[in-house]
């Protein structure tokens, strides 16, 4: 049920954007995402983490936080930078 909701939020984040704006942001396969608490670092990560316990947590917070409405205009998790890192590694 949370993947589900995950995706379904990550979509609806996305489905704003133009395809062209879509094909920019990140290539195929991959999400682009904007992580940090004050200053936002851009990162391009495979959709394969979206059903990641540890990644679903990240996301959770960013539901929490922004609801659908994300000010970079793009998927936004309001997390310190080093946290997502070692998150992600873990899923690499």
């Amino acid at each position: 049920m949370a993947l589900m909701r995950s995706l379904l939020g990550a979509k609806k984040i996305l489905g704003n954007a133009t395809s062209k704006q879509a094909a920019a942001a990140a290539p195929k396969g991959y999400l682009a995402v904007y992580v940090g608490q004050s200053q936002r670092k851009r990162y391009v990560v495979p959709i394969s983490y979206l059903s990641q316990p540890s990644f679903q947590a990240l996301l959770s917070k960013s539901e929490e936080e922004f609801g659908f409405h994300h000010p970079m205009g793009g998927l936004t998790i309001p997390c310190p930078e080093d946290t997502f890192i070692n998150v992600t590694a873990q899923l690499q």
